[in-house]
C-alpha cells in the first residue's frame, strides 16, 4: 500500500517505538544518564540556544530593515509628489480629484508604494488608491503635517495597516494648502521578510548540524574514557570499591607482573600479618609462608588450595588479571580462613537443625486437639534429634479440659501423660502414673518454683533429684540417664505441667546452655497448643453437654409411629443438629430435623432456641409449610433485634463473635396422619428423607427445596405422600452422608443399600446406618430419625356426617353413646356426649356446612367436629347476665385437652379424653338437653 505520492505511508510514532530494538533503546537509556550523554546534551542544547537566539536576532533584525525601507520609501514618493508642479495650483481648483486621481494612479506604480492619497488640511482624501475612500477623512494624526512637518509612521487602524510618509503641500507663498499621504501596507513588508525566511533558517539548520556534530565528537571521546559511566555512579563505584575492599571477611592481594605488591585489604593484612606500608614491596619481602610465595611468584592458576599462615590454615585462589594496552599482566590473590569458616558452618547447621526442629513443632503439635495427643506429639517431636527420652506431666485439671488455676497450689503432683524415647525398656514411670515433686531441690520442683528451664547436665551430681526417688534414681543411672532439662509448661503465665528431656547413653554429650534455651522455646509452643487443646476439651464438653440436655432423651408415647433415633456430636465440635418427635391431635405425629450451621456453644443453644419454637408453633397445628414460614419470619426477626443490640454506637458491630444470629438453619418437617396414611412434608433448605416401601424398595422423594431458614422471604412449599401401613420414613443431616472423603450423592448410594436390609426394626436400622456410614472420626454432627408408620383400624374409627338442623345434636349424642358402648368406653360417654353437644351446637349455628363429626380411639378418646368455617371460637368467662358463652368453659373442663387446627376447606375442633373415667370436673353437669341453647 503507497500513499498519494508513491512513497509507503509513514509508520505513526508508537508502532515505529514498539519495532525498535529493546536493547537499542536500553542503551539510549543508559547513555542518556552517563557522563558523555550528559555533556551531549548540555553542548547540543548551547548550540541550539546560541542558534536560536542568532535566528530570531536575525529575523527581527530583517523586519527592522524592510519596515525602514518602507519608511524612507514612503516618504521619497511623498515629497516627489508633494513638490510636484501644478499640485498646489490643482488643490486650489474646486474638484481636484479628476485632475489629481490619474497622477497619483501613476505615480503609485511608478514609486513602488502601495498607495498615494492627497487630502485637504482637514485630512479629506481628494485621491487614493481605493477609489470608494475618495471623500472620505483619513485616520489618524495629521497635526504635523499640517503645522508644516513631514513624518513617518507606522498605521494601525482603517482601511488598513501601514508603513506611511505623510508631507505637506505648500503653495507659492509657502502656506500649507494640502498633504500628500504615501505607504505601503504592513501585510506586504511581511512578505518581504518572510521571503528571507527560508535562507536564515537554512542556515540556522546548517549551523545547528554541525555544533550537534561537535558536541557528538567530544561526547564519544568521553564515553569511551568512562565507559559510559554517570557522574554519580562514578562516584558510587569508587565508594563500593573501598566499602567492599575493606569489608569483606576474604583477603585480598593484587600483585603486579614484576611481583609487587599493588593493593591488600585489611583482611589480607590480619590473616598474613603483613608488615606496615607493604604496597610496593616485592612478594618475597613480606614475610610469607614459602608454598605461598611460591605460588605468587608462578604465576599459576590455583583453586582453593589449602596453605599455612601461622596457625591458621587458608584457602587461596589466584586468578591472573586482565592484560591492558599489551600491558604484562599481574594476578589476584583471595584467601579465607577456613578454621573459622569450618567452625561456623558446624553452629549454623546446630542451629539450622534447631530452627527446623521449631518448625516442625509448630506444624506437628496440636493438630488434634486432644490433650494427651499434643502431648505425645510433643515427645516425637524432640526425640531422637534433641533428647533420648522425653516425658510429659500434666495436672489433673488440664487432662479434662479444666482451668489449671483450679489445681493452684498443687503442682507437686501430676499425672504422666505421654512419654517417648529411643527403647521402650527404659527406667522412667509409666504413663498415667502420679508424679510427685516433694523435693524443691530436685530439677523439677525447681522448675516450677522458678517458672523457667531448670538444666541438670549431671544427674549423678544432681543431690535433689536423687532425694527424689533414691530406688528409681540409682536404676535410671546405671540405666545410663545423665543429663536432665526440666521445662515447665506455661500458658498465660499458668502452669499446665512438666516436659523433661533426658539424655542416655546414646548420646554422649550432655546438654548445655544453648540446649536450655532450645528446650524453653520448645516447650512454650507445646504449652500453647496444650492449652488450646484443654480450653477445646472444655467447650466440647460444654457444648456435648448442652445439645444432649437439648435433644429429647426418649421419644414420646404415640401410636402413629415406631421411631428411633441416634445422635452422634462430631469429633472436631459439636454443632447444631437436632431431631424431634411431636404428637399432634387427631393421633397425628410430627417429625423433624434441623442443622445449624456453626458448631461449639452458640449453634448448640441456637438448636434449643429453634426446637423450642418448634414445640410452640406446632401446638397451633399449623401446615408443615405454614410452620416454616413463621419460624422463618421469627428467626428474623431475632437476627434483626440481636444485630441492632450488638451493634455500636457508631453502627459497627461493638459485639463481633458474641452475636447469637441463627441465620443458616435448615429443618425438615413431617406430619404423618395415621387415620389416612398421608404424610406432608415441607423443607427449607434441608435434604429430603428417605422413604423405605413395605416391599423394601428405597427412594429418596423429590422435595422443593426452600430457602435455609433466616434467609428469607420466599414461601415454603409442601408435599403430601400418601404411605402404606409399614413405611418407613428416614430423616437425617448431611453429616451422615458426606464428609471430606465422600460426597452427598455418594452417600445416598450406601443409605439406600443399607435400609433396603429387610427384617429389622427401627434400632436396628439406625445401628446398620450408622456402622455403614459412619466415619471413624466425623467432621459434623450427625442426627438420624427412623420412623415405621403404623395405621389406625377401621373399627376404632367412627365417623358422621350431621346436617345443619338443630334436632340434629340429639341424634348425634345417641349414635356417639352407642359407639363408645361398642368400645366398651361407657364411662366417658356422659363427658363425651356433653362436649359432642356443644361442638355440634357451635357449629351448627356459627359454622358453614358441611358439618361431620368423627371420634378416634386411640391412647385416648378424640372427639372431632369440622365445619367450612374459618372461624375460631375463644375461651372466655361469660357474666351472670349473659345467655351464653359457657360452652366452650364446660368443654376446657371436662376434656384433657382441645384446640382448634384449619384445614383447606375450615377447621377443625377437637377434643381428647381419657378413656377411663377420672373423676367429676369442678363444675356441675348441665342438662345435656339444654346444651343447644348455649353459646360462645
Amino acid at each position: 500500500m503507497t500513499g498519494r505520492f508513491g512513497r509507503p505511508p509513514r509508520e505513526s510514532p508508537p508502532r515505529l517505538a514498539a519495532e525498535l530494538d529493546p536493547g537499542l533503546l536500553a542503551r539510549l537509556s543508559r547513555g542518556a544518564r552517563s557522563v558523555a550523554g550528559q555533556v551531549f546534551a548540555l553542548q547540543a542544547s548551547l548550540v541550539l540556544l546560541l542558534i536560536t537566539a542568532a535566528a530570531l536576532a536575525l529575523v527581527f533584525q530583517a523586519r527592522y530593515d524592510s519596515e525602514r525601507e518602507a519608511k524612507n520609501r514612503s516618504l521619497a514618493a511623498a515629497e516627489a509628489f508633494a513638490h510636484a508642479p501644478g499640485l498646489s495650483a490643482a488643490l486650489d481648483s474646486s474638484d481636484p480629484t479628476p485632475t489629481l486621481q490619474p497622477l497619483t494612479e501613476s505615480a503609485t506604480a511608478a514609486a513602488g508604494v502601495d498607495f498615494i492619497a492627497v487630502m485637504s488640511t482637514n485630512g479629506i482624501r481628494y485621491t487614493d488608491s481605493r477609489p470608494e475612500l475618495i471623500g472620505a477623512r483619513a485616520g489618524g494624526d495629521l497635526t504635523r503635517a499640517v503645522s508644516g512637518t513631514s513624518f513617518t509612521e507606522t498605521f494601525r487602524g482603517e482601511p488598513s495597516n501601514a508603513v506611511r510618509a505623510v508631507v505637506p503641500v505648500r503653495d507659492a507663498s509657502g502656506t500649507v494648502v494640502g498633504l500628500v499621504a504615501t505607504g505601503i501596507e504592513v501585510e506586504n513588508v511581511s512578505d518581504v521578510v518572510e521571503g528571507q525566511l527560508p535562507l536564515l533558517l537554512g542556515a540556522a539548520g546548517v549551523a545547528l548540524l554541525l555544533g550537534t556534530a561537535g558536541a557528538a565528537l567530544v561526547s564519544q571521546r568521553l564515553r569511551r574514557q568512562t565507559r559510559g559511566l554517570g557522574a554519580a555512579e562514578m562516584a558510587r563505584m569508587n565508594e563500593h570499591h573501598e566499602a567492599v575492599l575493606h569489608a569483606v571477611r576474604e583477603g585480598v592481594l593484587i600483585i603486579s607482573a614484576d611481583h609487587r605488591l599493588l593493593l591488600a585489604n585489611d583482611e589480607a593484612r590480619r590473616l598474613l600479618d603483613l608488615p606496615p606500608r607493604a604496597e610496593g614491596r616485592n612478594v618475597t619481602d613480606l614475610g610469607l609462608d614459602a608454598r605461598t610465595t611460591s605460588l605468587l611468584l608462578s604465576g599459576r592458576v590455583a583453586t582453593d588450595e589449602v596453605h599455612l599462615a601461622g596457625d591458621r590454615l587458608l584457602a587461596i585462589n589466584v586468578r591472573p588479571t586482565k592484560p591492558y594496552k599489551g600491558r604484562p599482566t599481574g594476578s589476584v590473590m583471595t584467601l579465607r580462613d577456613s578454621t573459622e569458616l569450618a567452625a561456623l558452618s558446624g553452629r549454623a547447621e546446630v542451629a539450622r537443625e534447631r530452627l527446623q526442629m521449631l518448625y516442625e513443632a509448630g506444624v506437628r503439635i496440636g493438630t488434634t486437639l486432644d490433650v494427651v495427643r499434643t502431648a505425645e506429639e510433643l515427645t516425637e517431636v524432640a526425640v531422637p534429634r534433641f533428647a533420648d527420652f522425653v516425658t510429659v506431666e500434666l495436672l489433673e485439671p488440664v487432662l479434662h479440659g479444666d482451668d489449671p488455676e483450679l489445681a493452684a497450689g498443687m503442682h507437686s503432683e501430676m499425672r504422666r501423660a505421654a512419654m517417648g524415647g529411643v527403647r521402650t525398656d527404659q527406667p522412667l514411670q509409666a504413663v498415667g502414673d502420679l508424679i510427685r515433686f516433694d523435693v524443691p531441690t530436685a530439677p523439677m520442683a525447681a522448675a516450677l518454683d522458678a517458672g523457667r528451664a531448670v538444666l541438670a547436665a549431671d544427674l549423678d551430681a544432681a543431690m535433689g533429684w536423687r532425694a527424689q526417688d533414691e530406688a528409681g534414681t540409682r536404676e535410671a543411672l546405671e540405666y545410663g540417664l545423665h543429663s536432665l532439662i526440666s521445662v515447665p509448661l506455661q500458658a498465660r503465665g499458668v502452669v499446665l505441667g512438666m516436659a523433661n528431656f533426658w539424655r542416655a547413653a546414646a548420646t554422649p554429650d550432655a546438654f548445655d546452655e544453648e540446649d536450655l534455651s532450645f528446650a524453653e522455646e520448645l516447650g512454650a509452643r507445646a504449652a500453647v497448643s496444650i492449652d488450646n487443646a484443654r480450653r477445646y476439651t472444655r467447650e466440647h464438653a460444654t457444648a456435648v453437654t448442652l445439645q444432649r440436655s437439648l435433644l429429647p432423651r426418649v421419644l414420646p408415647d404415640q401410636s402413629a409411629v415406631q421411631a428411633a433415633f441416634r445422635y452422634l456430636p462430631a469429633k472436631a465440635g459439636v454443632g447444631g443438629d437436632w431431631f424431634d418427635v411431636i404428637p399432634l391431635a387427631g393421633t397425628r405425629v410430627a417429625l423433624i430435623v434441623g442443622d445449624v450451621v456453626g458448631h461449639g456453644v452458640h449453634a448448640a443453644a441456637t438448636m434449643g432456641r429453634l426446637r423450642t419454637a418448634v414445640h410452640n408453633f406446632s401446638t397451633l397445628d399449623m401446615q408443615p409449610d405454614e410452620l416454616l414460614g413463621h419460624l422463618d419470619e421469627l428467626i428474623d426477626r431475632i437476627d434483626q433485634n440481636e444485630s441492632a443490640a450488638t451493634a455500636g454506637p457508631d453502627g459497627s458491630d461493638a459485639a463481633a463473635g458474641e452475636s447469637a444470629s441463627v441465620t443458616g438453619a435448615t429443618c425438615l418437617y413431617a406430619v404423618y396422619d395415621p387415620v389416612s396414611g398421608s404424610c406432608t412434608i415441607a423443607s427449607a433448605g434441608h435434604p429430603g428423607p428417605a422413604l423405605v416401601w413395605p416391599d423394601g424398595r428405597v427412594e429418596f422423594p423429590e422435595l422443593p427445596v426452600g430457602l435455609p431458614l433466616g434467609v428469607g422471604g420466599m414461601p415454603f412449599e409442601a408435599v403430601e405422600l400418601r404411605l402404606p401401613e409399614s413405611s418407613r420414613l428416614v430423616l437425617f443431616t448431611d453429616g451422615l452422608l458426606e464428609d471430606r472423603d465422600r460426597d452427598f450423592d455418594t452417600g445416598q448410594v450406601v443409605l439406600a443399600e443399607t435400609l433396603a436390609r429387610p427384617g429389622r426394626s427401627p434400632d436396628q436400622a439406625c445401628g446398620d446406618v450408622l456402622d455403614a456410614l459412619l466415619f471413624p472420626a466425623p467432621s459434623d454432627d450427625i442426627a438420624l430419625l427412623i420412623a415405621d408408620t403404623r395405621r389406625l383400624e377401621a373399627d376404632r374409627i367412627a365417623e358422621w356426617e350431621v346436617p345443619a338442623d338443630p334436632a340434629a345434636v340429639s341424634r348425634v349424642r345417641g349414635a356417639s353413646a352407642r359407639q363408645l358402648t361398642t368400645w366398651g368406653l361407657e364411662e366417658t360417654a356422659f363427658s363425651a356426649e356433653l362436649i359432642l353437644s356443644e361442638l355440634v351446637t357451635n357449629a351448627i349455628r356459627y359454622g358453614n356446612a358441611p358439618i361431620r363429626v368423627r371420634m378416634l380411639r386411640d391412647r385416648k378418646l378424640i372427639c372431632e367436629v369440622s365445619d367450612a368455617s374459618s372461624t375460631s371460637p375463644h375461651l372466655r368467662y361469660a357474666a351472670t347476665t349473659d345467655e351464653g358463652g359457657r360452652g366452650l368453659f364446660l368443654v376446657a373442663q371436662y376434656a384433657d385437652r382441645w384446640g382448634t387446627r384449619y384445614t383447606e376447606r375450615g377447621k377443625v375442633i377437637w377434643a381428647e379424653l381419657p378413656l377411663t373415667d377420672t373423676g367429676e370436673p369442678a363444675v356441675p353437669a348441665p342438662d345435656l338437653d339444654a346444651l343447644e341453647d348455649l353459646a360462645w
